[in-house]
């Protein structure tokens, strides 16, 4: 829906759709990062994060420009 209204609108679009597939089944505790640091990771980490809406601004201010 959202994306049929920018189109009618004339904005500009920009869409990836991706798809992930593992070959091999691997558990967390084989991982690399995971077992050098074992009390940042949750003992059941799921395959899919969960769905939520996540709501980013960038604020402009007038008179500023890149730092580098």
């Amino acid at each position: 829906k959202q994306v049929k209204e920018s189109v009618k609108e004339s904005a500009e679009l920009f869409a990836v759709f991706a798809s992930l597939k593992l070959e091999s089944e691997v558990k967390v505790e084989e991982l690399p990062v995971v077992c050098e640091f074992p009390g940042v990771f949750p003992k059941d980490v799921s395959d899919v994060p969960p769905e939520r809406e996540v709501e980013f601004t960038i604020d402009l201010v007038p008179g500023t420009g890149p730092i580098s």
